[in-house]
């Protein structure tokens, strides 16, 4: 009876794991060590810790990705002073009161074709009963800079 068990949990165990791809463990385990490190730094934790956090994630980014997440960092900095940059899930991200409203996920953290800017639940952004939560990016024009900046003073509001 205990091999009956046993080969019926196998498939299950299995399966779990196969759903999960290598990028989306890395991402949750990137996860986990930035919860450490704020619980180490607790309350001595500032805006600078996270900005130097982030752009050394900047740093690590293939072209053309990289160049967009400097952009939209500036654009973000500029548009919504007072959201805090931090790091979240191994992405750029900006929050505000500890909860994150937008993120940058280059194509290269999950194997895709574009980037994306995209913005979480606490983003300020409800109109009617359907609107957009994230952006497919494949380049930076001034056109799009402006509207992620409006976007995103919207969103902290």
């Amino acid at each position: 009876m205990k091999d009956t068990q046993k080969s019926a949990k196998s498939p299950a165990i299995k399966k779990t794991s196969e759903g999960v791809t290598d990028e989306e463990r890395g991402a949750m385990k990137e996860r986990v060590q930035e919860l450490k490190a704020a619980a180490r730094r607790g309350s001595r934790a500032d805006k600078a810790d996270g900005e130097s956090a982030l752009l050394a994630k900047i740093a690590e980014m293939l072209e053309p990705d990289r160049a967009m997440a400097e952009r939209l960092h500036a654009v973000i900095k500029a548009s919504a002073p007072a959201l805090s940059p931090r790091l979240w899930y191994g992405m750029p991200a900006y929050a505000k009161d500890g909860k994150v409203v937008c993120f940058f996920q280059s194509a290269q953290k999950f194997k895709t074709r574009y980037a994306t800017f995209g913005f979480s639940d606490e983003a300020n952004l409800d109109e009617g009963a359907m609107w957009p939560t994230a952006f497919a990016l494949t380049a930076l024009t001034a056109a799009e800079e402006a509207r992620i900046g409006a976007l995103v003073k919207k969103a902290e509001s």
